[in-house]
């Protein structure tokens, strides 16, 4: 027993050094020191006669802080995405590897610790009796029993260490890609409901219009079957009713596709109860406002993973420029051993090994190859980074150049729809009297359906690019907690640091 409480003495010194030297390479690595790129894109939102006329007072929504319940506010919309955020395939996938990215992360972490084992063997050999003293063949049987510590890399140089910090940005980048993904479904569905809402506005204007078509055709044919009018005139009546039969056929179509790219979004179907009547039933969303800074970009979700994915290629930079340095491992272990079970836990029969070594590399072509290797994806992610936010720049430009013009639009279409309906009216009227040809009516009605189509098109551009804005700022990217609170991606980031022993340090800007 005396013997047996020494080497339990042993194995807590020898954690206890395995500790130390873990609390001393804590912070060691090799990695080149990370500083946020400067700016590739200007300061401030360009100016002109396309984009909205602000302020320093203007009021700034932050489209971040904006949960999406709060930016859509028709209740079978938010039904909808509230039903898409929890069956849609895609953002699951992204949520499961976000998981395994987190897994891997585990995986990669435990290299910095040692793997403990425990071992237990029995041999059996027949010696010769050429090598037997007695001269006499003998069987000899050999019990052990071991704990300790094989091939265990000692992290001098931090090349572990870094490929643990490459590991964690990997994971915090698929967290990111996990947001993104929300807002892009968010935004998606929002999309798909509008496009039904425009679809069941187009349905009803054609339907409308082939209504008054079959009556002007049924009109002139009166007229012709009292020799007033021509055939012509017939024909061309005629010619506007198939027209309209086709536009009602095309619409009823798209309103089918439209419905079934909803469901595929939601997940599964979405009753009729909660699809739209018509455009002009859609509750209008919340004003958004970026503010006159351009930074508000660089806290966008695809940005924040692209971020992540320059900081972990500076981390294996690090694990490359590790791997010229010496590789230290430890074995070590205690146990027994006897020729008798029974005698294994006796005293004396104690064993030990400590067995450090050292691998200098020397010559290795490979080695060279993977830091070139390393420094490229350095400058390739650089690269993604900045293109990544020259893509975002250009993307709310442009929701802010529609969002600059888009209601002067309407205004200008509303008016040509009120033009055309006079001119219809007149122009039948005169007909009906004789005056004018049905040549007349026909441009005038042709003209109406045509402006009264892209009324509806632009008031489908409006509401969709009110949908886009929220999207393109990052909108709701925010975590929901327990109770309704909401947690931003730095405290995020700073309670997943502090799990897995790592301090949280808020880039420079």
């Amino acid at each position: 027993m005396l013997w047996v409480h020494r080497k339990v003495i042993n194995m807590k010194r020898i954690l206890i050094l395995i500790l130390g030297i873990l609390t001393c390479l804590s912070g060691c690595t090799m990695a080149p020191k990370y500083n946020r790129p400067g700016p590739v894109v200007p300061e401030h939102w360009p100016k002109g006669a396309a984009y909205p006329q602000v302020s320093p007072a203007t009021k700034v929504t932050d489209a971040l802080q904006l949960r999406w319940q709060d930016f859509f506010t028709d209740p079978k919309l938010q039904r909808i995405i509230q039903t898409a955020l929890e069956n849609n395939r895609d953002l699951r996938l992204a949520a499961l590897n976000m998981e395994k990215a987190r897994a891997l992360y585990g995986v990669q972490q435990a290299e910095l610790f040692p793997v403990l084992d425990a071992n237990g063997g029995l041999a059996k050999q027949r010696y010769s009796s050429d090598f037997i003293a007695t001269g006499n063949p003998k069987v000899i049987e050999q019990y052990s029993a071991d704990l300790g510590i094989t091939a265990w890399e000692i992290d001098f140089f931090g090349r572990i260490r870094s490929l643990t910090k490459q590991a964690l940005e990997e994971y915090l980048s698929t967290q990111e890609a996990r947001r993104s993904a929300q807002i892009a479904l968010i935004s998606g569905v929002a999309r798909a409901y509008l496009a039904i809402a425009t679809d069941e506005s187009d349905l009803h204007l054609a339907r409308s219009t082939l209504e008054a078509q079959e009556g002007a055709y049924n009109l002139v044919l009166r007229r012709y079957k009292v020799k007033l009018a021509n055939e012509i005139d017939l024909q061309r009546a005629q010619t506007q009713v198939d027209t309209a039969k086709g536009d009602v056929i095309l619409y009823t179509q798209r309103l089918a596709q439209d419905k079934n790219a909803l469901d595929l979004l939601a997940g599964s179907p979405v009753p009729e109860g909660l699809l739209p009547v018509d455009l002009a039933g859609v509750i209008p969303f919340k004003d958004i406002f970026p503010g006159l800074s351009s930074g508000v970009l660089l806290k966008r979700p695809d940005i924040m993973a692209a971020e992540h994915q320059l900081k972990g290629a500076y981390a294996n930079i690090g694990a490359a420029r590790a791997a010229f340095f010496p590789s230290i491992s430890l074995t070590t272990a205690i146990g027994s051993a006897s020729s008798a079970f029974t005698g294994l836990f006796s005293s004396g029969k104690g064993t030990w090994i400590y067995s450090p070594q050292v691998v200098m590399p020397i010559f290795d072509m490979q080695t060279w190859a993977a830091y070139r290797v390393s420094e490229a994806e350095r400058k390739i992610a650089l690269t993604k980074y900045e293109k990544t936010i020259q893509t975002a720049f250009k993307e709310v430009v442009d929701v802010l150049a529609v969002q600059g013009t888009v209601d002067e639009q309407i205004t200008v279409q509303q008016s040509m729809v009120d033009s055309a309906q006079k001119i219809y009216q007149l122009t039948s009227k005169r007909y009906v009297n004789g005056i004018d040809s049905y040549l007349s009516v026909l441009d005038a009605q042709r003209s109406l359906y045509r402006a009264q189509k892209e009324l509806i098109l632009m008031q489908f551009y409006k509401l969709v690019n009110e949908v886009k804005a929220y999207a393109v700022l990052g909108g709701g990217a925010l975590d929901e907690a327990p109770g309704g609170k909401q947690v931003s991606r730095g405290s995020f980031e700073e309670k997943v640091l502090s799990l897995l022993g790592l301090k949280f340090q808020e880039p420079k800007r």
